[in-house]
């Protein structure tokens, strides 16, 4: 039986879907991809704020890109989501899910009644003493107002969400479809409101941080500080991307907040690729893989690679992958990483 699945990456700026064929098989097929902008203020950070508004693009969205599927899967990766190592006492999972509450309070600054909790088990630990075999894995801790307005924005549309997942986990299952390198892969992806980090070995995350900056930061900095509007500010952050050498006398004061606020950006992920090395150097990282919108800003992807000294190459999701004859090659490559995350989504756990 034929069953299609639409994943559904809800950022700050836009709504991006990917409706996929067979996804639970070896054999999927992109049926169809779509972008709408959202209007602005209607979803910050990953957070869905205007859940009406959202579902207005949704349905603008599914009659503009011909979305047949009324099944779809949520992604979050909003900026207040808590993803962090925690290892505790090996039993079933979903044992170790049932005492998440008694557990990790002290490590959220939200109770745990208003928390979603989950855990993402990676491997077992032998243990010294009385304590016994542990399980090592990933904490996983979302508010449930901000899910539930996600869900509520899908509803308000006309859509049944079947699943709501992790946007980092689903990025990294669509760019390591198939066959998984024995290698250690940082994920990075720079959107608009946040960017997000996720560090794999074997294809199993092991790390995952959530930086509450990202490409619009640059954008508003501009705006503000050279009196322009938001168009102006992305024209001149796209035309002068991260400036390596001098720049003409008018554009000088624009490129110096370019470089200001870039490099507090990539200060940032340096030091969390830094956490990792120096606290797992049995994991050593093989490269960065970059993608997000905000990543395309030229000149990024070099100054990142100098920094950490690893090398950076661009996300690569859709090679090899089955495309319905609704979907065109050569536009679905000019997009490069914009739907990575709906994607992953639509490929669910079978990817």
């Amino acid at each position: 039986m034929t069953t299609r699945v639409v994943g559904i990456d809800i950022g700050t700026t836009a709504v991006r879907a990917v409706e996929m064929r067979d996804a639970e098989t070896d054999h999927p097929v992109l049926v169809r991809c779509h972008e709408e902008p959202l209007p602005f203020g209607a979803v910050s950070r990953g957070e869905v704020l205007e859940p009406a508004v959202v579902a207005a693009v949704l349905k603008r969205m599914w009659s503009s890109g011909g979305f047949t599927s009324k099944d779809v899967v949520l992604g979050m990766g909003y900026h207040r989501m808590v993803v962090r190592n925690l290892t505790v006492p090996k039993m079933s999972l979903r044992r170790i899910r049932e005492s998440l509450p008694f557990q990790v309070q002290d490590l959220l600054s939200f109770p745990t009644a208003e928390a979603l909790l989950d855990f993402y088990p990676i491997a077992e630990v032998d243990s010294e003493g009385e304590s016994g075999p542990q399980i090592s894995g990933l904490l996983i801790a979302a508010m449930k107002d901000v899910v539930q307005s996600h869900i509520k924005a899908a509803k308000l549309a006309g859509l049944h969400t079947i699943n709501v997942d992790i946007n980092s986990f689903a990025r990294s299952r669509a760019i390591r479809r198939g066959a998984v390198a024995p290698d250690v892969v940082v994920q990075i992806d720079i959107g608009g409101g946040s960017s997000s980090v996720l560090i794999s070995s074997n294809g199993v995350p092991q790390f995952v941080r959530i930086i509450p900056s990202g490409g619009n930061q640059l954008t508003k900095a501009l705006r503000i500080r050279l009196g322009i509007d938001e168009e102006a500010a992305e024209v001149l952050k796209k035309g002068l991307g991260l400036p390596e050498v001098e720049v003409a006398p008018d554009d000088e004061i624009a490129a110096t907040i370019i470089r200001e606020i870039t490099s507090e950006l990539l200060e940032s992920l340096r030091n969390t690729v830094a956490y990792f090395t120096n606290n797992r150097p049995e994991l050593p990282i093989d490269r960065i893989v970059l993608m997000g919108g905000g990543a395309r800003l030229d000149g990024f992807g070099a100054a990142l690679s100098e920094l950490t000294r690893f090398p950076v190459v661009p996300a690569q999701p859709y090679g090899g992958l089955e495309l319905g004859p609704d979907v065109n090659q050569q536009d679905l490559q000019n997009s490069e990483s914009t739907y990575v995350a709906a994607l992953g989504l639509a490929l669910g756990s079978k990817a």
